[in-house]
């Protein structure tokens, strides 16, 4: 086993380098980039994109024509000189390849630099909003697992009955269902949007959370991350129910569980003495790979729908206003964590099951 965590880790480089540079190089083509955004900001617009449209041209004859020969759409009245020095600070007076050269030799060492536009250190930035992510991806997996698994084992045991019939019909609906759509229903219908008022509009804590007692912040905080995470899970359901589902449907079949009907053993001994420990592996060693799932699927949406201040806000906010060392620097972080992951479900495996060998399986 050793050897074959060993060069799963040694593929994680290359896929790494792989991403960076795909990003890197798609980067260099998208209009609005960071300098251009600087300008528009010191010129008081605000918005860079405002500036494709043509800009202000009803005033400032001369000065558009001081700073016609600027690269930067928006540039208009700013002395080159100041265009130079942006262009220092954000490091674009380099070329390309040194750029990228350097972005990956600072990563190596877990140097993500500072935000362009907030004055904070990257890592700073993203150990701030994990804790929101995080409490929407746990708690979505967890209530995925706790709903999915004995709904599963269920319908095996009563497979091809009415019940089955109609709880499939239900999870696949659920499973149809936009994570965003469902969320604005959850807004419209319990949120004060036009019925009732029963769950708070925004945040993952009230205004006095700090001033709340120990067993009023618990309440305070799950009465806020009601509707986000139920809105988050709506979609996990099926895929775990139904590989429940089959898991013990193709256990129960087995010669050994027909050994343990004959010798007389109950129903629910059956069940859950012998068939639950196989059925149950590939549910249980998947769980590393279904909370990242649930943590990076629908953050984004979820997150802006409820005014949540996580990764996945954070992470559009850094793609439109061109912060990339915040996009790149959360990029590196994820995709290392989507492959470490993918390791330990192995991991996993092998644990929960002895007799998997990856090692045999490759050779």
């Amino acid at each position: 086993m050793a050897p074959y965590i060993l060069r799963r880790l040694l593929l994680v480089i290359p896929t790494l380098l792989g991403i960076l540079l795909v990003n890197f190089t798609l980067t260099q083509f998208v209009p609005g980039g960071p300098v251009e955004q600087a300008i528009a900001r010191a010129q008081g617009g605000g918005d860079v994109f405002g500036g494709f449209a043509g800009g202000n041209n009803d005033a400032g004859t001369d000065e558009l024509n001081t700073a016609s020969d600027s690269s930067y759409v928006g540039a208009r009245g700013l002395p080159p000189e100041f265009i130079a020095e942006l262009e220092r600070e954000f490091g674009f007076d380099k070329p390309p390849v040194q750029r990228f050269l350097n972005m990956v030799w600072n990563y190596a060492r877990f140097d993500f630099g500072e935000s362009y536009f907030r004055s904070i250190g990257v890592i700073d930035l993203v150990i701030e909003k994990l804790p929101v992510s995080i409490s929407l991806g746990l708690w979505s997996t967890l209530i995925a697992y706790v709903i999915s698994i004995p709904l599963g084992i269920r319908k095996a045991v009563k497979d091809g009955t009415p019940f089955d019939t109609w709880t499939s019909g239900a999870i696949i609906a659920a499973y149809a269902i936009p994570g965003f759509l469902f969320a604005i229903l959850l807004l419209v219908l319990f949120a004060g949007g036009s019925y009732y008022q029963i769950f708070p509009l925004r945040g993952l804590t009230s205004d006095n959370f700090d001033e709340l007692s120990a067993l009023g912040k618990v309440a305070d905080y799950f009465w806020h991350i009601t509707l986000p995470v139920l809105a988050g899970t709506i979609g996990a359901f099926a895929t775990l129910t139904l590989l429940t589902k089959n898991s013990f449907l193709d256990e129960i079949k087995k010669l050994y569980v027909m050994t343990a009907r004959a010798k007389g053993l109950s129903e629910r001994r059956v069940l859950y003495g012998h068939v639950f420990r196989n059925a149950m592996l590939i549910v249980i060693a998947g769980f590393p790979a279904v909370f990242i799932g649930v943590f990076f699927g629908g953050s984004l949406i979820i997150e802006t729908i409820f005014s949540l201040d996580g990764l996945g806000r954070l992470g559009f906010e850094a793609a439109v206003a061109r912060d990339y060392p915040i996009v790149f620097g959360t990029l590196y972080i994820f995709g290392l964590m989507g492959l470490l992951v993918g390791i330990l479900s192995d991991l996993m495996y092998v644990l929960v099951d002895p007799r998997i060998d990856f090692e045999r399986r490759e050779g």
